[in-house]
């Protein structure tokens, strides 16, 4: 399996390249960078690995939620890669991607938040597959800190920059029912990339023109209408 991956609905930037079974990354933490950086990224991954992109057998991208622009250029990128090198792609969840480092940490249940401005944050709940990756138990939502769902059962792992802007209100909306947290861990391309392998074998691959954003809070998208 080989694939191509990106990840920049968050201040994070970064690109990796699965090739059966080796990982190989890039990630830059550049707020407003995004568009000069990924390119780059993702040339200078294939290059150093001597892999053309009409090699590989898909693509992936993390497609939201997050910042409006960031998750609108990932689906941007990857959408135009595949259509040059006609190869399919695998949309993953940004969410599942914090996840997944919260699980690779030890945890086998993780609330992942990521800070959504407005005071609110992109939320969902995930639990460890099998094999140790991020599965859903949830759906995906953005909404005020003292309205997320309560989960069932307790030693939930609380990752993502949700957490360090609203750690009080989570906590008082949750309870026991969270243990540690984590604040730190940004989304990434490389968990993306795990992620889109089991996803692409489990059929999940769609075509470029299908390769689109999750943005759950969709009016930011919408003009003011006139009064």
């Amino acid at each position: 399996m080989k694939l191509l991956s990106i990840e920049t609905a968050t201040e994070a930037c970064s690109a990796a390249l699965w090739l059966d079974g080796a990982l190989t990354t890039r990630f830059e933490m550049a707020p407003r960078e995004h568009t000069r950086l990924i390119l780059p990224m993702m040339d200078a991954l294939l290059a150093e690995a001597g892999v053309r992109l009409a090699d590989l057998d898909a693509l992936a991208f993390g497609r939201g939620p997050g910042a409006f622009t960031g998750v609108r250029i990932a689906a941007a990128v990857i959408q135009g890669a595949a259509f040059g090198a006609d190869l399919p792609v695998v949309p993953v969840s940004t969410l599942a991607a914090l996840a997944q480092q919260g699980l690779d940490a030890g945890a086998t249940r993780v609330l992942a938040a990521l800070d959504a401005r407005m005071g609110e944050v992109y939320w969902a709940a995930f639990e460890t597959d099998a094999e140790g990756l991020a599965v859903s138990v949830g759906p995906e939502q953005v909404l005020a800190p003292d309205a997320v769902p309560v989960p069932d059962g307790q030693g939930w792992r609380g990752v993502g920059s949700g957490w360090g802007a609203y750690e009080q209100a989570l906590r008082a909306r949750l309870g026991a029912c969270v243990g540690d947290i984590d604040p730190a861990p940004y989304p990434a391309a490389a968990e993306v990339a795990r992620l889109a392998v089991r996803d692409f074998a489990a059929g999940q691959a769609v075509p470029a023109e299908q390769a689109l954003p999750v943005y759950l809070r969709d009016k930011v998208a919408e003009k003011p209408k006139p009064q």
